[in-house]
């Protein structure tokens, strides 16, 4: 059974206290949902403000093939402004629990209905397709639910929603509630909230229970703990329900993700499923030696499934079989006796609670191995021109294998100017690209030392190197040099 998507990241995900997206960002973020396969995006929510209504206009100019809604109260107004934004649909949210009816609207169940059906016949009068979602319907008594539903159907409603407005389903609540809903004519879907943790486990038991779409974010965010994590769900139901499927592409998952927390500067915790930095990193011994040996042993999925790649992590639980697959990562070879010496070395750092990086990493392997290398590529002097009025402009002097080289570079701030600059000096090794920037202030105050790590690759092989100065232009230079030098010498 194919199972529908109805994305509300730029609705209810907005509404993430801190977030707020500028046009082009929902613009990008609805192109990206549009190309990996969302059934349904919810751009927003017309009466909101002008802003809003331009951003949602912004993505029904668009002709994507994946229906657009906005956001609706049983207004008029609020529909005259879906209106106007030239939306496919609306999501239509109609209170129906006790507790909202009375005291929210102050109004009867027979007003409610009342207000509903018109609002349903005025979207349709107008040519709208409309999905209407029972507000707080996890707390509103079944029967009248089913009033609700029916009564909406009659006057024309496309599709039901039952939201679990304040997260209170369990799975067991979820499925029972979808179950006895079965005899509704029209598709019906769900919408959790993450209140105790449970939006993904209770969307999964509403569609075991009858549901044929659901309703979430990208990353799980929304108000307070969150809405129904999307990549969660989608993959869940690709790896864990083997009688339903979704058309989204989840190679394309970690992407999007990662879009949406860059555009909303909302991050995503390390120990996130899916997601998360550390889905798929492993540093204890044994499961590394599983992993290169099978990969199922400890991973229910491959990463390239979701669009990302495996990595083990240099720590105090790491066995040889992991330390040696990471070497050889960086292109190192060592013998039985080298690969022991550096990992015991790499458990003595991390005895002192240090975090072991690759940097660290590949300081302890050149001191087990005795590798020395010249450096061709020496740093003189960095200078930066920047200001309000002034394009960001550095010049760089260095010397490669002896020869003097000066060059000048622009970038969007002066650390992006120097690196510019210094690639341009460094022009014959442009099969080097990169790849991570890491800033980390490890002392206090305003002369903090900063700590700049970067991560560089040529072809397969990939390297970190560090730059330590009071100055992140420096440090970033420093750094920078220093992988080069590296990566040339391999």
């Amino acid at each position: 059974m194919n199972i529908k998507v109805l994305d509300t990241t730029l609705r209810d995900g907005e509404q993430t206290p801190g977030v707020s997206l500028t046009s082009s960002e929902k613009l990008r973020i609805a192109t990206k949902l549009e190309e990996i396969g969302v059934d349904y995006i919810e751009a927003g929510s017309a009466i909101t403000s002008s802003g809003e209504r331009d951003s949602i206009k912004e993505i029904t100019k668009q002709g994507f093939d994946t229906e657009i809604l906005s956001f609706s109260r049983p207004l008029n107004i609020d529909i005259d402004f879906c209106l106007e934004c030239d939306v496919d649909a609306v999501n239509l949210v109609v209170p129906t629990s006790d507790l909202h009816i009375f005291d929210k609207l102050n109004t009867t169940k027979d007003q409610l209905l009342e207000m509903s059906n018109a609002a349903v016949e005025y979207c349709k009068d107008h040519g709208l397709i409309v999905e209407l979602s029972a507000e707080d319907a996890s707390r509103t008594d079944i029967d009248f639910l089913k009033t609700v539903f029916k009564s909406a159907i009659d006057v024309g409603a496309d599709r039901v929603c039952v939201c679990d407005t304040v997260g209170i389903f369990t799975p067991e609540t979820s499925y029972n509630m979808f179950n006895s809903l079965r005899e509704i004519e029209v598709p019906i879907s769900c919408h959790c909230h993450n209140d105790f943790g449970l939006a993904v486990a209770n969307t999964l038991a509403a569609i075991k229970g009858g549901a044929c779409e659901f309703h979430s974010t990208v990353n799980g965010i929304g108000e307070r703990a969150g809405n129904t994590s999307f990549e969660e769900t989608v993959v869940s139901i690709n790896r864990l329900l083997p009688d339903y499927d979704t058309n989204v592409d989840i190679s394309q998952i970690y992407n999007i993700s990662k879009l949406v927390a860059r555009l909303t500067g909302v991050y995503i915790q390390p120990n996130k499923a899916i997601v998360g930095e550390n889905a798929f990193a492993h540093e204890s011994g044994i499961h590394s030696d599983g992993i290169i040996k099978n990969a199922s042993t400890y991973e229910p999925m491959t990463p390239e499934l979701v669009g990302r790649s495996r990595k083990f992590v240099i720590g105090k639980h790491m066995g040889t079989h992991g330390l040696d697959n990471r070497l050889k990562e960086i292109g190192l070879s060592v013998n039985k006796v080298q690969l022991q010496q550096i990992c015991d070395n790499i458990k003595v750092l991390a005895d002192k609670g240090k975090t072991v990086t690759d940097v660290d990493l590949q300081a302890i392997a050149d001191d087990v191995l005795n590798v020395n290398f010249e450096d061709r590529i020496k740093l003189k002097e960095v200078t930066i021109v920047s200001g309000n009025t002034v394009m960001p402009t550095a010049s760089v002097k260095l010397t490669i294998d002896d020869v003097e080289v000066l060059e000048a570079g622009v970038g969007i701030g002066p650390v992006d100017a120097a690196i510019n600059a210094v690639k341009k000096s460094i022009a014959e090794f442009d099969d080097i690209e990169l790849v991570e920037y890491h800033v980390d202030a490890i002392t206090g105050g305003t002369d903090a030392l900063i700590d700049v790590i970067v991560k560089l690759q040529k072809e397969d092989k990939i390297i970190s190197a560090r730059g330590t100065e009071p100055d992140i232009i420096n440090a970033s230079v420093k750094a920078y040099i220093a992988g080069v030098n590296r990566l040339i010498e391999m």
